[in-house]
């Protein structure tokens, strides 16, 4: 554990699974709990034991949120004010995990913490999702003024080892999963839309920091890296790494998600704040990250794909299921 803590992972498995801490479970300082930040019965001695609270329970990923907004609604909203509900009862520090999809639409880029948010209509779930995090952020902020030692942390695309083959809320996933199986990369629209990538031990580090910082308390942290990319060459980049004859296909939004969809062209953070409260960077480039994330995709999902074509051929079937993110503090 980090620093010769204790650690417990409180975690409902509805879209994780166990083995992505099944290194861990024998260790004296690490315990795994079955169950949802929504049982507030459960999570009730989980807070009071703790020193800080890293709440990173959310229904994520654009397709879980298109298709059934309530759920993504109602975990979002009430996990983050049962959590910061217990957190105020018993004085312990927190860090709320938001994420860059709150700046929705804005084309103030790089994108600032205090910038102004640009949705679309209600009539879109995909929005959803961003207004669901900015309650989190304004109950957060509501207790910070209450006294509470509370910090938001808004993610930017994180990825590495451990993401889920079939592309669970990331596109790199996806066309790994793609290229190593042979199979056409799929970009949703033209694919000049841009993104910035940020590997997952400098999105922990920045989080850690984000929890341990005295100053930090009470204010919003972009954690990404500030360097952008087209989804094209991002594909191109998976390409060449992975040595894949795949060809590269677009498929219109309307087809991936229905026709209420609204997707936001460039996504890249302004991480001054992050940078001069927190002394964070990213200090992985794009590169390094996509070949260690290539070394576990070979390493690990391509035997498991491998298995799982000869369990279709047996008429047995397999599942996989997505890392263990939903409902962890």
């Amino acid at each position: 554990m980090v620093e010769g803590h204790e650690v417990v992972v409180l975690d409902d498995l509805s879209v994780g699974k166990l083995e992505n801490v099944a290194h861990h479970l024998f260790s004296d300082r690490f315990r795994f709990v079955r169950d949802s930040v929504l049982n507030e019965a459960v999570l009730e001695p989980l807070v009071r034991w703790a020193d800080v609270v890293f709440h990173l329970a959310a229904v994520v990923g654009v397709k879980y949120v298109v298709e059934d907004p309530l759920r993504a609604i109602r975990v979002n909203i009430r996990g983050t004010e049962n959590v910061l509900d217990l957190a105020f009862r018993y004085g312990v520090r927190t860090v709320v995990a938001s994420s860059s999809e709150v700046y929705g639409k804005s084309t103030h880029v790089p994108l600032r913490e205090d910038n102004d948010r640009l949705l679309g209509p209600t009539t879109v779930p995909r929005w959803s999702y961003a207004d669901a995090k900015a309650i989190d952020e304004y109950i957060a902020l509501a207790y910070a003024r209450q006294g509470l030692p509370v910090t938001i942390v808004r993610y930017f695309n994180a990825y590495g080892p451990r993401l889920d083959p079939r592309g669970y809320g990331s596109v790199v996933a996806r066309f790994f999963t793609q290229a190593l199986r042979g199979e056409p990369l799929t970009i949703y629209g033209d694919g000049q839309q841009t993104r910035s990538f940020t590997y997952v031990s400098d999105t922990v580090r920045g989080t850690i920091l984000a929890g341990t910082k005295p100053e930090a308390a009470g204010q919003i942290f972009n954690i990404g890296s500030d360097r952008e990319i087209t989804i094209n060459d991002l594909a191109q980049r998976i390409l060449e790494l992975t040595g894949s004859r795949s060809e590269i296909v677009h498929v219109p939004y309307s087809e991936a998600y229905g026709p209420d969809f609204e997707e936001t062209r460039r996504r890249v953070p302004d991480v001054s704040r992050a940078r001069e409260v927190l002394g964070f960077e990213a200090r992985i480039p794009l590169e390094e990250g996509l070949r260690r994330t290539l070394e576990w995709f070979r390493r690990t999902v391509l035997a498991s794909l491998e298995v799982a074509d000869e369990c279709r051929n047996d008429g047995v079937g397999a599942f996989f299921a997505p890392p263990a993110l939903s409902g962890r503090v």
